[in-house]
C-alpha cells in the first residue's frame, strides 16, 4: 500500500501556476539580448536557476535537440516550457529530502540521533534557538515520506530493520 501511494503521488504530480510563472520568468531573465530563444549557454543558466545544478554536455545536447525547431539556433519559450515541465514532473519529489537526511546522518546509521540533528543545525542555522531544533526533532514525520535509510549512494535495509526492531522492542517491553 505504501509503495502504491508513493507511486501515485509521483505520477500525479503536476506543475502548478507558480512553477510555470517561475519557468517563464527564468526564460526571460536568461534570454540575453531578448532574442526570443535561449542559446546553449542561456539554457545551461536556466537549468541552474530552476534545478540548482549545471547540466552535463550530453543533457544540454538533448535539451537543445528536443527544444529547438528545425534550423533554429535556440530554444523558444514554448519549447522551453514544455521541456522544463517534463523535467520538473519527472523529478523525484523526495530527492532533496534524501540529500538533507544523508547530510544529517553523518554516521550512516539510517536514522538520526538528537546529537546529529543539533550538530547539523548548528552548522546550517547557528542562530536558531535550541528549543526550535528540539521541537523539529520531536515532531512526527508525515507518513507519505519514503524511508530515509540512505547512506552515501546505497540504500540499506539495515537502518530500516534496526528502527523497526527498536520500535517492536519498546512496545513489547512497555508495561
Amino acid at each position: 500500500m505504501f509503495i502504491r501511494r508513493r507511486t501515485m503521488l509521483r505520477n500525479e504530480r503536476e506543475i502548478n501556476d507558480v512553477n510555470r510563472e517561475k519557468m517563464e520568468a527564468v526564460f526571460h531573465q536568461c534570454d540575453m539580448g531578448k532574442k526570443g530563444y535561449l542559446s546553449r549557454e542561456d539554457l545551461k543558466i536556466a537549468v541552474v536557476m530552476l534545478f540548482g545544478y549545471k547540466p552535463s554536455k550530453s543533457e544540454t545536447n538533448i535539451l537543445m535537440e528536443n527544444g529547438s525547431s528545425k534550423g533554429g539556433s535556440g530554444v523558444p519559450l514554448e519549447q522551453f516550457m514544455s521541456l522544463m515541465v517534463r523535467k520538473m514532473s519527472a523529478e523525484d519529489p523526495y530527492e532533496k529530502t534524501r540529500q538533507i537526511f544523508t547530510a544529517f546522518d553523518v554516521h550512516c546509521h539510517g536514522f538520526l540521533k538528537l546529537e546529529d540533528f543539533k550538530s547539523a543545525f548548528k552548522r546550517v542555522a547557528p542562530r536558531l534557538p535550541e528549543r526550535t531544533v528540539l521541537e523539529a526533532f520531536r515532531s512526527p514525520l508525515p507518513d507519505i515520506l519514503p524511508p530515509l535509510t540512505e547512506c552515501g549512494s546505497k540504500w540499506t535495509e539495515k537502518g530500516k530493520n534496526d528502527i523497526l526492531r527498536k520500535k517492536r522492542w519498546k512496545t513489547e517491553s512497555s508495561p
